[in-house]
């Protein structure tokens, strides 16, 4: 359908979805935004809009992102944002799975450690067993969450978190 025979608020739900899209823009980390793939003058306007403060001034920034998104294709931009969700999402439940192996080798699950081994083959029985049985032992004491810290640290970096 051509732009000239949209209906007006066709045209606005386009504009506040084009602009839904910019605010998720200006949400994103620097890492993050890097990763998306837009024009300079966009790229600017989401600096922009990240560095202001005042209410007023956000709501007409995020309308001039949106009335930039207009003269760009949106969906390389969806594409990216989509991955970067699907990313995050893989984090959390790596992360998730962490935090169930620490609490399960704290509980005494022995079966546990052999799961984790088979998991991560680069994870060194050893270091792991003695981790392991601190945070088992100074559960209760002073000591006990530096070393469940400590495990859980561990345990994410075999898991390549």
């Amino acid at each position: 359908m051509d732009d000239d025979h949209k209906s007006r608020t066709r045209k606005k739900q386009e504009d506040r979805s084009l602009q839904a899209l910019g605010e998720e823009l200006v949400a994103l980390s620097s890492q993050q935004l890097e990763q998306i793939p837009m024009q300079e003058r966009l790229h600017e306007a989401v600096m922009t809009a990240r560095k202001t403060k005042t209410h007023g001034a956000r709501r007409r920034q995020m309308q001039y992102i949106g009335r930039l998104m207009r003269d760009v294709a949106p969906e390389p931009i969806e594409n990216a944002l989509k991955n970067i969700r699907i990313g995050d999402s893989r984090k959390a439940l790596g992360f998730k799975k962490v935090e169930k192996w620490r609490d399960e080798i704290q509980e005494g699950n022995p079966r546990i450690l052999e799961e984790i081994l088979r998991a991560c083959p680069h994870a060194e029985r050893q270091r792991l067993t003695q981790l392991a049985r601190n945070a088992r032992n100074r559960r209760n004491g002073e000591r006990g969450a530096k070393s469940s810290k400590i495990l859980f640290r561990y345990l994410k970096e075999i898991s390549c978190l």
